[in-house]
């Protein structure tokens, strides 16, 4: 017998049969496929505990499940609740995904049943649901926060949900031109495969400004902006992250790049260039409010400081002349107001300390935006010191009820997807938006590479989890 899905489950057999109607999606990539099952309660009580069971006529085979402890025997799967799914609220209902590999035909199960009892119930005249799944050849949405949700102008729920692509912040320094690999229709109908819906581009500080020698300035933004406008005309949001800097540490540790150079990841962004940066970026995507401005990569001014959270927090915020760094550093107010200053409206992301990991004091610490259109970017890869769901229920959770949070960059050391797996589904059930890192063909040998190549072939493992759990996502998270 195949188990996927986890351990930690109720036991679902003592609860009774209820009125019910099961849904069932498959995204069907030709030698497997992703099952989406949806349980809603048409009762007028809630539901505490539910398994569900059909069969398959082919050759079938699970071989993951999220949101729920899958399980087959022969042809017979079964799902079960997990602790925090376990309630059915009266006219709600609950989802569960799994991945399975089958060959030859892949028809539809019929047989379904919730605790023991066939599920023939209708949905009521008065249900409808709504997505904002964008159409094919649908603009991506002008986005905006309301609380601790990205809505749309209309003021529906969207999660931003897809990948980081890599290239931006390195080929113009290395170089390699202006991208790693294509932006052209063809590359974007590949990502639009995977139902990607929105894509996090790093950008590189002295390319932008075409300063110190860079090989940028006006064709660097030309191109930034010519990528944007097509992802955007093809329905993805578009998430523009300031990621390589200026700014010498020539006292960080070994492992850090000690080139003042915009080539390396600094912990801090500069005050004699970031701002600039962002008044620059903010006027050139005035207006579109589908484009997204991630302030600062992965802020991490703490090591200079011999791990002092106290003074990375005020560094963070303030900027000026921070413990450890020798050059003056741009705080995260000073790039919000070189944003507003322009008149820009957009929605912006602010990342905690230790790379966007750390995020205990963010709102403590949250600069004042005039809009109050600010949400806060989060980092998770299974290496970060912040990787455990105990970790996010304590740390993650209590933010995500007062401010949107978008992970931003997250993934594993290895090509597999178990932690991704967890994480996505934590994520789900919290309402976050994410982007995996990184959809770059690379090659897949410690991890955090989606893509076998520009045409969206997934890698095995990571890339096949990813993209079978995003074709079961809609960017407002309706199932």
């Amino acid at each position: 017998m195949a188990v996927a899905g986890g351990s930690w489950a109720s036991d679902a057999s003592a609860a009774g049969a209820f009125a019910c109607r099961v849904g069932y999606t498959a995204n069907d990539w030709g030698s497997g496929f992703g099952a989406t099952v949806t349980i809603d309660n048409l009762g007028s009580s809630s539901v505490s505990g539910w398994s569900l069971t059909y069969t398959y006529a082919g050759n079938q085979t699970l071989q993951n499940g999220w949101n729920g402890t899958w399980s087959q025997s022969g042809k017979r799967v079964t799902v079960t609740n997990l602790s925090w799914n376990e309630t059915v609220p009266a006219g709600g209902s609950v989802s569960a995904g799994a991945n399975f590999s089958y060959r030859g035909t892949n028809a539809k199960p019929t047989d379904f049943a919730v605790n023991g009892a066939a599920c023939t119930g209708t949905a009521p005249t008065t249900t409808t649901t709504t997505t904002t799944t964008p159409p094919v050849d649908g603009a991506a949405p002008a986005l905006r926060v309301s609380g601790n949700k990205i809505v749309t102008a209309e003021g529906t729920p969207y999660r931003l949900l897809g990948v980081s692509r890599s290239g931006g912040e390195f080929a113009c320094v290395q170089g390699k031109g202006m991208w790693d690999g294509p932006v052209d229709q063809a590359s974007v109908d590949a990502m639009k495969t995977w139902n990607i819906h929105t894509v996090r581009i790093p950008l590189n500080e002295e390319c932008w400004l075409g300063i110190n020698g860079s090989p940028g300035g006006a064709t660097y933004q030309q191109n930034v902006k010519d990528y944007v406008d097509r992802l955007v005309a093809n329905g993805i949001t578009v998430i523009l992250d300031l990621h390589w800097t200026w700014g010498a540490y020539p006292n960080g540790p070994d492992w850090h790049c000690k080139d003042e150079h915009a080539t390396c990841q600094k912990p801090m962004p500069d005050a004699r260039y970031a701002p600039q940066f962002w008044a620059g970026v903010a006027t050139a995507f005035k207006g579109n409010n589908a484009v997204v401005f991630d302030l600062f990569n992965e802020p991490y001014p703490e090591i200079a400081s011999d791990w002092d959270k106290t003074l990375g927090w005020q560094c963070w915020r303030d900027g000026g002349t921070c413990t450890g760094l020798p050059y003056e550093t741009a705080g995260m107010q000073d790039l919000v107001d070189a944003v507003r200053d322009t008149g820009a409206t957009n929605v912006l992301l602010l990342g905690g300390l230790e790379w966007a990991n750390d995020m205990r004091e963010w709102l403590i610490h949250k600069p004042i935006d005039p809009l109050n259109n600010i949400a806060a970017s989060w980092h998770a890869y299974s290496f970060n010191a912040c990787a455990t769901e105990s970790c996010w229920d304590s740390q993650i959770a209590p933010l995500a009820q007062q401010v949107p949070i978008v992970l931003g960059e997250f993934g594993q050391d290895n090509c597999g997807f178990d932690y991704m797996q967890r994480l996505v589904d934590w994520a789900d059930a919290h309402s976050l938006s994410y982007l995996a890192w990184t959809w770059n063909p690379w090659g897949c040998s410690t991890g955090a590479v989606l893509i076998k190549d520009w045409n969206g072939t997934p890698e095995p493992g990571v890339g096949v989890g990813f993209k079978a759990h995003l074709l079961s996502q809609n960017p407002d998270g309706t199932p």
